[in-house]
């Protein structure tokens, strides 16, 4: 079986959530969703479960935060052009979602950054292939003058 990862989220409304999920280009898994809870497969080895707050409530004695005003995680998604980056924050705009902040342009790497329906933060982003290869900025060798 290949390494995945699932990303747990409480949300409001399973049904709502799913379609906002799905107009950012994520793939519903049937087999894994009832009212309760949608499998959203971002890739092959990457899905967002999103489950309704009573039954996410079962799988922790903690008290779940109100990502509109509370900031537990951030999720970041890479994708293959700026286009790409500017066209999934358009579409979280368009089915509820909000901008978080102006996009940053960094020149080696671009990104957006939006919250879903329920607070959750999204930023996607494109970095530079070759830009990626040599790492960061300030890891990368001083040019002699």
């Amino acid at each position: 079986m290949p390494k995945m990862i699932f990303v747990n989220l409480p949300v409001t409304d399973v049904a709502k959530s799913t379609a906002f999920y799905e107009s950012l280009g994520f793939e519903k898994n049937a087999q894994f969703s009832n009212e309760q809870a949608s499998s959203m497969m971002w890739s092959d080895s990457i899905v967002v479960m999103l489950l309704a707050k009573p039954f996410y409530a079962t799988f922790t004695p903690k008290q779940i935060a109100d990502p509109h005003t509370t900031s537990g995680a951030l999720f970041a998604l890479s994708f293959d052009s700026r286009a790409d980056v500017d066209q999934v924050t358009k579409a979280a705009i368009a089915a509820g979602g909000r901008e978080a902040h102006d996009p940053e342009d960094h020149g080696f790497m671009y990104s957006r950054a939006f919250e879903d329906l329920d607070g959750h933060g999204w930023g996607p982003f494109w970095m530079d292939p070759a830009a990626a290869e040599q790492g960061p900025p300030e890891h990368q060798p001083i040019a002699a003058a």
